[in-house]
């Protein structure tokens, strides 16, 4: 199960995307906002549908651990889901033993309650959409938030980062960080034009039978505690298993969901 990231994939060549602008990158401060809206708006998010039970992995972005996201999968306790954090400490990559304890991991909440649902905040949304192309079985649906899988490292903020932490180059040609498939799951990828950190044409899902985007106007450290985020995100994981539908985002309109069309 080692290294299962190691392929070369075409979508991962270089696109000639740019990494965000350094405005962008400053403007992530926005997201102690962010999560602040989330706190002043949390009786309204109750009014989001609620789950049906069954079992959510939530993973990390790079360098962050569950503390990253405490105040989403509190959000997914209180509308009846089974959330878990991922448990392995700060996430610093595909080092060794870490793909392999993910999946299992994973076939441990499936064991105990049927299919998982996935959600990945940036290069956590990297091995959520790895988890559930090698183990599609056990994968009800994958959620993917700023995840960077098309295009190259370098069209990020963090490559730096993400050499530092994990003893790789970012663009080492025998050892990919991007996952190119979509997932044989329904997938839905949530990106931000006003990313600080990733390129968000990077995060753009061809969109298929059962795979879509969703933008929102947030920043890339803000996408785990952003109100439309957790919104996106309820809607989303409340919907019955073989019953998967595009998400409308007509219902609270353009200046909360952008039309992601304009990115295809």
């Amino acid at each position: 199960m080692e290294n299962v990231l190691q392929f070369n994939s075409p979508r991962f060549e270089s696109s000639g995307f740019e990494p965000p602008s350094r405005w962008l990158m400053l403007a992530e401060a926005r997201a102690i906002c962010e999560a602040g809206s989330a706190v002043a708006l949390w009786p309204v998010l109750q009014l989001t549908p609620r789950g049906d039970g069954h079992a959510v992995l939530v993973l990390p972005g790079l360098g962050a651990g569950d503390r990253s996201t405490e105040l989403m999968r509190r959000f997914l306790h209180s509308r009846g889901y089974d959330a878990h954090g991922w448990g392995l400490g700060q996430n610093l990559g595909p080092r060794a033993g870490v793909e392999a304890r993910l999946m299992r991991k994973l076939k441990s909440l499936h064991a105990s309650s049927g299919k998982v649902s996935l959600v990945g905040w940036s290069l956590g949304g990297v091995f959520a959409r790895m988890m559930a192309s090698l183990q599609p079985d056990m994968v009800r649906s994958v959620v993917t938030l700023g995840t960077p899988f098309i295009g190259s490292p370098r069209a990020t903020r963090a490559w730096h980062l993400y050499e530092q932490v994990s003893g790789q180059p970012a663009d080492d040609e025998t050892r990919r960080h991007l996952v190119s498939p979509t997932p044989p799951v329904p997938t839905t990828s949530i990106f931000s034009r006003t990313d600080g950190v990733v390129s968000w044409r990077c995060s753009v899902e061809q969109p298929g039978a059962a795979a879509e985007n969703i933008e929102v106007l947030a920043s890339h450290l803000g996408l785990g505690a952003h109100p439309a985020v957790l919104y996106a995100l309820a809607d989303r994981l409340a919907q019955p298993q073989g019953e998967w539908r595009p998400f409308d985002r007509s219902r609270l309109g353009a200046w909360v969901y952008p039309d992601p069309a304009r990115a295809q």
